[in-house]
């Protein structure tokens, strides 16, 4: 006769218990893709802004706002352009402005803008900012495992990058002119095929 507990470990009982093991296997690997796709956004980021301007519009229309011979100081502050409001300003002696505008002797007067030629002409009086305006992000794009263990890394960089030149004569605008790159978007990929031993083999070399 049967005990009590053989009456218990029959086929129901190892289905059940089979049952079990599946179920936490599924809970296992269900925590395991959650925490995949969650860890995209513990991914290293960069970021990086030089400038109070917004966008790439933004600060080309405060540059055309100056106009030549007339805007002062007091409208360029107005517009948010200044050394004060606008960090990594360069401000440019009379000579490093003839530097950049007479490099060589076959560059002659009329190729010059009008205010250029006045503030060169100006001398000591003459006097220039060189702006340089930056917002850009660095975003690590790729898949955790692969950028976390480094056999792949993918980088994104996006944003805009601006400069502009301004001339004036006695703290009133003669000239200026702006550039730059109003969208950035490089994606730079890397593969490791060692992935975390990649960099092991020249630490080596370089020990020896």
């Amino acid at each position: 006769m049967p005990d009590a507990f053989s009456r218990f470990s029959g086929p129901h009982s190892k289905g059940t218990t089979l049952n079990q093991r599946k179920l936490i296997d599924g809970i296992c690997l269900l925590s395991l893709a959650l925490l995949v796709s969650g860890c995209s956004s513990m991914l290293p980021r960069a970021r990086s802004q030089s400038t109070p301007f917004k966008s790439f519009d933004e600060a080309r229309q405060a540059i055309e706002g100056l106009v030549p011979m007339k805007s002062d100081v007091v409208a360029m502050t107005r517009l948010g352009i200044s050394p004060v409001q606008q960090p990594n300003t360069n401000i440019l002696t009379h000579d490093d402005i003839v530097r950049r505008f007479v490099p060589s002797s076959l560059l002659k007067r009329e190729d010059l803008d009008p205010g250029v030629l006045a503030c060169l002409e100006a001398r000591e009086a003459c006097r220039g900012w060189e702006i340089t305006a930056a917002r850009i992000q660095k975003d690590r794009t790729g898949g955790f495992l692969a950028d976390f263990t480094n056999f792949s890394r993918r980088t994104e960089t996006t944003g805009w990058r601006f400069n502009a030149l301004i001339l004036l004569i006695n703290d009133v605008v003669v000239y200026r002119a702006w550039g730059g790159q109003p969208r950035v978007n490089d994606i730079d990929v890397q593969t490791n095929p060692l992935g975390p031993l990649q960099d092991i083999g020249p630490a080596i070399v370089t020990r020896h």
